[in-house]
């Protein structure tokens, strides 16, 4: 009852800004709890929390042996903490330096020209998938992809669907790596991407899928995917990967990513065939 007492008096006590102090603590714990899931720094915390629960028990049960070695490991804890999950440490710091401001913003590529690499990725996509060719595409959205562009063979080009299915054909010398599409353009091709090392991945999926979704994780970019083994269309964005896509879909979830502050989209957004048809008029 005393320890209800002091919560009640502290509560009564707390100020607006006391809740909105709270409120983003549990904000960032929440957030670094999101991050850490499916990663080998969920196991290492797991281990964390339960040598916290012994200490407390030791105290509690005066195992005085237990409680002065535990203590002689969390004054050193700090140290250890930087060293076991320095790598999502690292990513983390990295995702917030993507945050802009909105005046920091890069320019946005030209509408139509951003329009027509959607609608020839697509259709070049839908072809491979059709030969049951593998490929991996990359779109650059707000962070530049500077680094990963300069691991592979620079192209500068538009993005043109025959181009992107002679670059992905099984003989070619850059079939291997990812496109990189940039500011509506065909950047680079044969990029080495850095791979998830999430292990909720599905076993199934090679390496092609698990670039893509490690692209996503690493970098403020979208990442499409064909399977050479089934020829499934999958797209990932934000460290997700969505799978089974059919072309008229991919083209639509493209758009709203790479389009979303465009007016009238839906006037504009006509659909895939309607694109075809035209072109083949």
């Amino acid at each position: 009852m005393e320890l209800f007492d002091h919560i009640w008096k502290n509560i009564r006590l707390a100020t607006v800004m006391d809740l909105i102090d709270i409120l983003i603590v549990a904000a960032l714990i929440y957030q670094a709890i999101k991050f850490m899931r499916g990663t080998k720094a969920e196991k290492s915390l797991k281990g964390l929390l339960i040598l916290l629960v012994v200490l407390q028990l030791s105290e509690v049960l005066q195992l005085h042996m237990i409680k002065f070695v535990l203590n002689m490991v969390m004054q050193v804890g700090l140290i250890a903490l930087v060293i076991i999950f320095q790598p999502e440490l690292r990513k983390m710091l990295e995702q917030f330096g993507r945050n802009r401001f909105l005046f920091f913003k890069r320019k946005e590529a030209n509408a139509q020209g951003m329009q027509t690499a959607i609608y020839q990725t697509v259709e070049a996509v839908s072809a491979l998938s059709w030969s049951k060719t593998g490929a991996l595409i990359i779109f650059e959205k707000e962070e530049p992809l500077t680094a990963i562009i300069n691991t592979g063979t620079t192209i500068n080009a538009d993005v043109n669907a025959e181009l992107l299915k002679n670059i992905f054909f099984v003989k070619a010398p850059l079939h291997d790596g990812a496109v990189i599409i940039s500011n509506g353009r065909i950047a680079a091709a044969g990029c080495i991407l850095p791979l998830s090392g999430n292990l909720k991945i599905s076993k199934d999926l090679g390496t092609r899928h698990r670039a893509a979704v490690g692209m996503s994780e690493n970098y403020d970019s979208l990442s499409v995917v064909v399977s050479e083994e089934t020829g499934a269309i999958s797209m990932a964005s934000g460290g997700m990967l969505k799978r089974h896509l059919a072309p008229e879909t991919l083209e639509r979830m493209l758009i709203n990513e790479l389009m979303p502050h465009t007016e009238e989209k839906e006037k504009r957004s006509y659909s895939l065939k309607r694109y075809f048809r035209s072109k083949s008029k």
